[in-house]
C-alpha cells in the first residue's frame, strides 16, 4: 500500500511539473509571437503616427469636451480600474479565463480599455493567442506614452458605437443630432453600453436589446458608486 502511494504522489508530482513546464514554452512561444506581431504593426507604422491619424480624424473629440457622466458610465460599464491599473487589469483577466475554461474556448474578456484601444489602432479583431500577447507590448508602450485621459479619448474616438457610426461624435450627432458635449445622462448611459456589442446594441437596430444594456451599464455604476439606485431608476425611465 505504501509503495502505491508512493507512486501515486511521484506521478502526481511528474504531471505537476510537466503541466509547469509546458505553461513556460507556451508563454514563452505566444511571446517571441506576440512580441513579433507589435514589431511588425510599429514598424508598418509607428504608435505616434497612428494616434496623430486619429487625433486628425474629422470630428475628433477631446477628452475635455466629453461629458463626465460619460465618461464615468464607459469606465464603469468597460473597466472599472481603469484609473489605477497600467493597461492590464489582472482580477478581471482572472475572471475571463474561468468562464473560458467553463466555456471550452478561448472568448474575449477581461480586456482593459487601453487593451481595446491597441487591438483597435494596431492589430486585427482575430481571436488569436499571439494577438493577445502582441496587445501587451503595445499596452505598456500606451501606459508609458500616454496619459490615461489621452488613452479614453483615442479610444473613444476609434469605438464602433454600430448603425455605421465610428467615434463619439458620429455617434451623437447620428443618434441624437447633438455634439458629444451636449448628451444627456441617458443618452452617455445609451451609448455607453454599445461598443461592447455594436451589431446587438446599436439603438437603430435593436432598441431593445439597447435599452438592456443600458441597464447593465447603470446597475455598473450603482456597484461603484457612481450614482444611486434611485437615480438610476429615474434614468432608466428615460431610457426608451
Amino acid at each position: 500500500m505504501k509503495n502505491t502511494f508512493r507512486l501515486v504522489r511521484k506521478l502526481s508530482a511528474g504531471l505537476l511539473l510537466a503541466s509547469l513546464l509546458l505553461l513556460l514554452f507556451a508563454g514563452g512561444f505566444y511571446g517571441i509571437k506576440g512580441y513579433q506581431m507589435y514589431r511588425d504593426a510599429v514598424n508598418e507604422k509607428s504608435l505616434a503616427e497612428r494616434v496623430e491619424d486619429v487625433r486628425g480624424m474629422e470630428g475628433f473629440t477631446p477628452y475635455s469636451e466629453l461629458p463626465r457622466f460619460y465618461i464615468q458610465a464607459t469606465i464603469s460599464v468597460e473597466d472599472r480600474r481603469f484609473w489605477g491599473h497600467r493597461g492590464l487589469d489582472f482580477i478581471a483577466i482572472g475572471r475571463a479565463a474561468k468562464r473560458d475554461l467553463r466555456a471550452g474556448a478561448f472568448e474575449e474578456g477581461g480586456s482593459t480599455i487601453t487593451q481595446q484601444l491597441a487591438k483597435n489602432m494596431l492589430f486585427t479583431k482575430e481571436k488569436k493567442m499571439e494577438r493577445k500577447a502582441a496587445e501587451v507590448f503595445a499596452v505598456a508602450a500606451l501606459e508609458s506614452e500616454y496619459t490615461k485621459e489621452e488613452i479614453f479619448e483615442l479610444y473613444v474616438n476609434m469605438a464602433d458605437f454600430g448603425g455605421g457610426y465610428h467615434g463619439i461624435r458620429q455617434a451623437a450627432k447620428g443618434y441624437f443630432e447633438k455634439e458629444p458635449s451636449g448628451l444627456s445622462d441617458a443618452e452617455s448611459v445609451l451609448l455607453a453600453g454599445v461598443p461592447n456589442a455594436p451589431s446587438a446594441y446599436s439603438p437603430d437596430k435593436n432598441m431593445k436589446q439597447a435599452v438592456r444594456r443600458a441597464g447593465q451599464v447603470l446597475k455598473s455604476m450603482v456597484r461603484d458608486k457612481v450614482i444611486t439606485q434611485e437615480e438610476a431608476k429615474e434614468l432608466a425611465g428615460q431610457i426608451r
